[in-house]
């Protein structure tokens, strides 16, 4: 790399939730005049299904250098198979035009791995974040630890998981906790009031309400459809809650989950929206709002601690979290969930949420990794040794 020129940095977003993550690094890399950000986009923002959320890039102001198509019009586990190959193929012709010095990603979705593979084939540095973290019930579990050992910095967001990363033979001298990138936006972001929220989202939030995320658990078979109906049960039994819904990701088995979402809203419009995006502000601001989160996201582990709201995190897609105590665990069955629900809406366990620690950090991630950013991209060597850790 060329000490006169600006080290370009390629971030790579392939879904809403992960560009949410990132963006407060993208704006704080825009601002260090070392580095020069290019921004590459795919996966879901370019899906009209999944709201087009391109757009909120472009509206946030960040210029998208490349944009590579890679989604079938398909869930099945051949279909994302299918379109991790294609996201191989174009990723390569994307670096080819751009030729960053450095690829940033965040995660662990099929995407990521796709993007990271053509990386790593191509000699250039991946900058990782979030590795060492277990999702026992979820595909991601491999391919996070699989780009762990293609990556050559790594940004870990608790001590844990740090040393997980040395555990799979990475050099502790590139590997470092930095706290979870999403707390960055709780901490700076001017989040909106209620009845701004309730303007944004076009609905009335006058009773309790929930914020409802669910995944499908992808390593399991043909799951997604049962365990869906039996939290709808679950939140037909709550007579009195109102339920916003947010879209699953683009996940084998994830049409299945929209289907039924659209049939619950269609049901019971008089107390359930879903939207397939909300954006980092309004779904911040809907959990802030909110009395509950339920479902079964890593946002739900991860950031809403921060906002001290009672989670309810249903089965064995995040099995393995490092969590807080605002969290319940229930299986997928209707009578769980709904003595859960009953549960985190009781006064002593609302009360008990208001004094929680986050163990994912402070909400100050981005000045740590630009800060090791600095130092460690100056001089690399791709021929990494393998750290054994002594018996």
């Amino acid at each position: 790399m060329s000490k006169a020129q600006p080290i370009k940095i390629c971030v790579f977003t392939g879904a809403r939730s992960e560009y949410g993550l990132l963006s407060p690094l993208i704006r704080a890399l825009h601002q260090e005049k070392m580095f020069s950000v290019q921004l590459l986009v795919t996966g879901m923002h370019l899906s009209p299904e999944f709201g087009l959320t391109y757009k909120e890039i472009e509206k946030d102001g960040f210029p998208i250098t490349e944009k590579v198509e890679m989604l079938l019009s398909s869930d099945t586990d051949s279909g994302i198979a299918k379109s991790t190959g294609l996201g191989i193929v174009g990723f390569a012709d994307a670096l080819r035009r751009m030729t960053p010095d450095a690829v940033l990603v965040l995660g662990d979705r099929f995407e990521t791995f796709a993007m990271v593979s053509a990386a790593y084939l191509m000699k250039i540095p991946v900058i990782h974040l979030r590795g060492g973290e277990t999702t026992e019930g979820a595909t991601d579990e491999g391919m996070r630890h699989a780009i762990t050992k293609m990556a050559y910095l790594h940004f870990t967001s608790t001590e844990a998981y740090r040393k997980r990363v040395i555990q799979l033979g990475e050099d502790p001298g590139r590997v470092f906790n930095v706290g979870a990138i999403g707390l960055d936006n709780i901490r700076s972001l001017q989040l909106l009031k209620k009845s701004a929220l309730e303007k944004e989202l076009g609905v009335s939030l006058t009773a309790p309400y929930a914020v409802v995320t669910f995944h499908p658990v992808t390593l399991e078979h043909a799951t997604a459809e049962l365990q869906f109906d039996a939290l709808a049960k679950a939140l037909l039994s709550q007579k009195n809650l109102q339920i916003v819904f947010t879209y699953p990701n683009a996940d084998a088995s994830g049409r299945v989950i929209i289907a039924r979402i659209r049939d619950f809203v269609q049901a019971n419009a008089d107390r359930a929206v879903a939207f397939p995006s909300l954006g980092v502000i309004k779904y911040l601001s809907a959990v802030k709002h909110a009395d509950l989160v339920i479902g079964n996201s890593s946002s739900a582990i991860i950031e809403v601690p921060s906002l001290h709201k009672p989670v309810i995190n249903i089965g064995d897609r995040q099995k393995g979290r490092v969590r807080a105590d605002n969290v319940i665990d229930v299986e997928p069955d209707a009578e769980q969930i709904s003595k859960a629900i009953r549960k985190a809406l009781s006064d002593s366990f609302r009360k008990q949420c208001d004094s929680i620690a986050n163990p994912y950090g402070d909400g100050r991630t981005a000045r740590r990794i630009i800060a090791v950013m600095k130092k460690s991209l100056k001089d690399i060597d791709l021929k990494k040794k393998f750290f054994d850790i002594d018996a």
